[in-house]
């Protein structure tokens, strides 16, 4: 019988984070981040972390491991999410993974078989400067039966990454829990209206000058940009590409379609029972977890 785990998945400003701890610590649960930017430490405001005042007692995983600009991978954060789920199984909690970096939730939720060879930097270098479609043709001409999203950018990589390391298998699955996935978002009007409330609260707390010292620390300008939305476009107002009306435009645009396409890659999973955020979704995410855990 696989221990249980409680999954909440959501876009950017949905609210997940602050719900996900109402819910821990009306459970005895511990937090497991699943974002991709919040693994980086001195990466506060722009990725949304939570403070510790806000966590409520409830404590956190993979926040804050490792240094910005440091490679870090999906088998990374999969292994560390792994060995935080342990440890909070034998204190006798209960795991609750939170976040909305779809890849992430999946490899831990659905035991993605991820290899752990390291990539090749200077392929990876030559890779990332092609197309997303240039690449599936790529990987379509050297495996025609390949069955990868030709979309999916991150994994078309890796699998031509392997092919060139004679390392390359079909993805395959090996879940370790079973798992209660919960989603959370809001009608796309609203969202929009949270996306810019927080963006603007953020930078009036500071988010540009969490930037400038992270390029003043001599993080470069590339992993920042890599990094996306954020990063990306404050990196780009304060290296003088932008001015800052047209880089918070935009900025506010970039999210908007990130969290599309974050619940373009939710939506794909029937299993995720999606909470009505307009009535109260802590009761009605309590309901589903006191059965799911056998409290009911």
């Amino acid at each position: 019988m696989l221990p249980k785990m409680v999954v909440l998945a959501g876009t950017n400003a949905s609210g997940k984070s602050a719900l996900g701890i109402k819910l821990a610590s009306r459970f005895q649960g511990e937090i497991i981040s699943a974002d991709s930017r919040q693994v980086y430490r001195k990466m506060d405001l722009g990725s949304g972390k939570v403070t510790e005042a806000e966590m409520n007692g409830v404590p956190h995983h993979l926040l804050d491991v490792v240094d910005p600009g440091q490679f870090f991978s999906m088998a990374d954060y999969q292994r560390l999410a792994y060995e935080a789920a342990d440890q909070i199984l034998r204190r006798g909690h209960v795991p609750f993974l939170v976040g909305g970096t779809g890849l992430y939730i999946d490899a831990v939720a659905d035991g993605y078989l991820l290899s752990d060879r390291a990539p090749d930097h200077s392929l990876r270098e030559k890779l990332e400067m092609l197309e997303t479609p240039v690449l599936y043709q790529m990987l379509k001409e050297q495996l025609p039966s390949v069955d990868i999203d030709p979309k999916n950018r991150h994994r078309v990589m890796r699998a031509l990454e392997r092919l060139a390391q004679d390392d390359y298998h079909p993805a395959g699955k090996s879940p370790r829990f079973e798992v209660l996935k919960l989603g959370v978002t809001w009608p796309r009007e609203k969202l929009k209206e949270r996306i810019d409330e927080r963006l603007d609260r953020r930078l009036n707390q500071g988010m540009t000058d969490e930037v400038k010292s992270l390029l003043d620390q001599g993080v470069s300008r590339d992993f920042l940009v890599k990094l996306g939305l954020e990063y990306k476009y404050l990196t780009w107002y304060l290296t003088g590409e932008m001015e800052y009306e047209q880089m918070k435009e935009e900025l506010s645009k970039a999210i908007k379609r990130f969290a599309k396409r974050q619940m373009t890659w939710f939506r794909r999973d029937p299993r995720i029972h999606w909470l009505n955020m307009s009535g109260d979704p802590e009761a009605e995410a309590s309901e589903l977890i006191s059965a799911f855990l056998g409290q009911a």
